[in-house]
């Protein structure tokens, strides 16, 4: 554990606050990329990369719990919409309006920001309910080769007076974000501009790696996560979370040291070990009862495979911390 890691831990307990712990895993946890989680009654759900669907009763042991499309097939109006495209979606994000289930996913190519984002709704999580149907309900947003923005990684945030937001972005411009219309789950007629709300400034021919956006509402503030460099390269990954707040859900989001994200800034909240690489792609959950949880990837330092981990989060001084990764 790193020296850091040791005195985060320390002052917390010293302070009476709780510390944050990383949860042992097992079962079906691997291969797990770009996981959220949300839970129904007494079961919690990890949706991830290429459409399978696990399940936990005690967030430590689980399962495979069925896919959003039979037999990992898109829907027919994904490939027309993005030709190359294949397998399952790309970075799901699970949330529930008034009764009903909706997943956002991304449809994409690798290097290429000619994208779509979707949206499928089910009316329950339970495959064993006999209201147990995902539904597609077909284009929500698009990017084109010729946008400074890559229309993938989405994620929907409620704000404190009730609208809806979705975040995206992967390289490119960076993050950006579009309002929602709640009734529909599309993109809203009443607020059509496009927020930029972080980047990774660069040189010409350097990559701008930023992508990964999750952003929830605790206390004061509007706390925007994000991913920085590379995923996807088994033990060679240098994936890492960051994170910055702000009072508005449109921004301007800052670091802990002042810095504007979509300057660069972002305060870390992720590091690699001698075990564990690349630790990114995050997806929380605030929970009423029981702490607030972070989900995301990392990879095996020897194996490269992709495995699912699980941290509590801990706030001091309204920032979110989470528990160090095994390893030195």
């Amino acid at each position: 554990m790193r020296i850091g890691a040791v005195l985060l831990l320390a002052v917390l307990s010293l302070a009476g606050l709780s510390t944050p712990e990383l949860l042992k895993l097992d079962g079906d946890i691997t291969p797990v990329h770009d996981p959220v989680i949300i839970k129904e009654r007494d079961t919690y759900y990890v949706f991830c990369t290429g459409g399978a669907i696990r399940s936990s009763k005690d967030l430590h042991y689980w399962t495979l719990a069925g896919r959003v499309f039979d037999g990992d097939k898109l829907p027919d109006w994904t490939r027309q919409e993005v030709p190359g495209s294949k397998g399952g979606y790309w970075a799901p994000d699970i949330s529930a309006y008034k009764g009903t289930y909706r997943l956002y996913y991304a449809v994409s190519t690798f290097g290429k920001n000619d994208s779509v984002i979707g949206l499928a709704t089910n009316k329950t999580l339970d495959r064993n309910s006999p209201n147990y149907r995902w539904i597609d309900e077909g284009l929500v947003f698009r990017s084109h080769h010729d946008d400074d923005f890559n229309a993938i990684d989405p994620n929907l945030i409620t704000d404190a007076e009730g609208r809806q937001w979705l975040d995206f972005g992967s390289f490119w411009g960076g993050i950006k974000m579009r309002r929602i219309d709640p009734a529909t789950g599309k993109l809203s007629s009443e607020d059509t501009k496009l927020y930029s709300l972080a980047s990774r400034p660069h040189a010409p021919h350097e990559a701008d790696a930023i992508e990964a956006p999750f952003i929830v509402h605790h206390g004061s503030f509007y706390y925007l996560f994000a991913s920085f460099d590379f995923c996807c390269r088994g033990a060679r990954s240098s994936y890492y979370t960051v994170v910055g707040r702000s009072r508005q859900i449109t921004g301007p989001y800052l670091d802990a040291d002042g810095r504007f994200m979509t300057e660069g800034g972002g305060t870390r909240v992720t590091m690699p070990t001698s075990l564990w690489r690349g630790p990114g792609h995050e997806g929380l959950l605030l929970q009423r009862s029981g702490p607030d949880l972070m989900v995301f990837h990392t990879y095996d330092a020897v194996t490269g495979k992709p495995y699912l981990q699980i941290s509590t989060v801990s706030w001091e001084n309204e920032w979110p911390y989470i528990a160090p990764l095994p390893g030195v």
